[in-house]
């Protein structure tokens, strides 16, 4: 079985700076991090190949530093890894990223399961696992929170849900995006990590997974960044309040009062 493990590297700090002519993140400075959600991924990819055997493929795109996040997976214990990268790739959007990797895992020569994170924590669309099982034409299920059994043709998944979970019985080849509530990941040996620093990763451009020029970048690219801002400083800090129920109730109700969080009409009811 081959499980290709798509991964993205992300800013590691929520104070990053936005350029206001690009309207993009400024990474330059920034320093940058395995996108969290990837990891349970990951940890899942190896634990699907002890049960069943296989090899576990990371993939990427990014930039030539991306390499940083594919030794982290590779660490872990992932078989192989391959990064993305090229001016043509620049500015792509969810949907040309999704065609890209579609096209690469195409290369790679498929595989029987490809997982990826729920979300990258730079973006939060959650739009790319989805995307690449819509190019590839094959299952999909989001938010999974459980892998319950594993059959030589399909895998049966538990995913969240509004109102709760749905048991669903998917036919290779398949994709799913992962909870970080699926597992814990693990923690790179030493002997893993020397290995993971040493190894090759294959660097792949536009031309060598056969890419459409006009299916890529940020010419090719739907979507567009109309405006970004970091979100706004919380204001207030938490207050403690002890008391019997009833008095903890009024100062409950004044202290939101207070912060402009409930309408004087509710305030009146409530004391």
């Amino acid at each position: 079985m081959r499980i290709v493990v798509c991964v993205k590297q992300v800013p590691a700090t929520t104070d990053a700076k936005i350029d206001p002519e690009t309207k993009r993140i400024v990474r330059e400075g920034t320093k940058a991090i395995l996108n969290p959600f990837d990891l349970y991924a990951v940890e899942e990819a190896l634990r699907i190949r002890e049960r069943c055997g296989g090899e576990v493929v990371a993939l990427s795109m990014g930039p030539e530093n991306a390499k940083n996040v594919l030794v982290e997976a590779l660490s872990m214990g992932a078989d192989r890894a391959v990064l993305l990268s090229g001016r043509g790739f620049a500015g792509s959007d969810t949907w040309a990223t999704s065609y890209a990797l579609a096209k690469a895992i195409e290369r790679i020569g498929g595989a029987e399961l490809i997982i990826c994170g729920k979300q990258a924590v730079d973006g939060d669309t959650a739009q790319v696992g989805p995307g690449i099982a819509a190019k590839l034409d094959i299952m999909q299920a989001a938010n999974v929170s459980s892998v319950d059994d594993i059959c030589p043709d399909s895998i049966t998944v538990s995913r969240m849900n509004e109102t709760g979970y749905d048991v669903l019985k998917l036919r290779f080849p398949a994709l799913i995006t992962v909870l970080k509530d699926i597992n814990v990941p693990r923690i790179p040996t030493l002997r893993n990590a020397r290995k993971a620093r040493a190894a090759e990763i294959a660097v792949w451009s536009p031309e060598d997974i056969g890419a459409e020029p006009d299916k890529i970048g940020l010419n090719a690219s739907p979507t567009r960044v109309v405006k970004t801002e970091p979100p706004a400083v919380r204001a207030g800090a938490s207050v403690r309040i002890c008391a019997a129920p009833s008095e903890a109730a009024k100062a409950l109700t004044e202290e939101l009062f207070r912060r402009g969080l409930i309408r004087a009409d509710v305030r009146e009811e409530s004391v």
